[in-house]
């Protein structure tokens, strides 16, 4: 049996706790083209050990854990074919989207739409990780960098 709940739901106890759901909330082009922000979709299940975050269902997707080095950021840079849903996981990451830039603590999710201006770097003392799970067609070729620390 699957351990899932209505997507973009809080768990309601009142639920079956198996209940399923098989039908995406997109449409298969808003899936494929990295248009549709994922965060919309997360859901937490509560079980008796503690709880899980679901992100993605039966979807095709590529995930990454990126570790960021105290110091460094990444590209200023864009994609034409995907949005990326970033997960913090350890350390505070230092996150740029579009006009907005913040320190993202970790649990904290960042939508990444498809062709915004992105960024991530590490101004603290510790290596920082971050879980990035990329919607719509992956090429690491589909990467604009708009600066660049390395000069790539």
């Amino acid at each position: 049996m699957s351990d899932q709940q209505p997507a973009a739901a809080v768990v309601d106890h009142e639920l079956d706790a198996h209940q399923h759901v098989s039908s995406p909330r997109h449409t298969a082009d808003e899936y494929d083209l990295g248009n549709r922000n994922p965060t919309e979709d997360i859901f937490v299940a509560e079980r008796p050990w503690g709880e899980f975050q679901q992100f993605v269902s039966n979807e095709q997707v590529t995930v990454k854990i990126i570790t960021v080095q105290p110091g460094h950021r990444l590209s200023l840079q864009r994609h034409d074919h995907r949005g990326e849903m970033w997960q913090i996981l350890d350390v505070p990451i230092d996150v740029t989207v579009g006009d907005r830039t913040w320190s993202a603590k970790p649990g904290e999710t960042v939508w990444v739409p498809r062709n915004s201006i992105h960024r991530m770097g590490n101004s603290g003392e510790h290596p920082g990780r971050l879980l990035e799970v990329g919607f719509g067609h992956f090429d690491e070729s589909d990467i604009e960098r708009l600066e660049d620390d390395y000069v790539r």
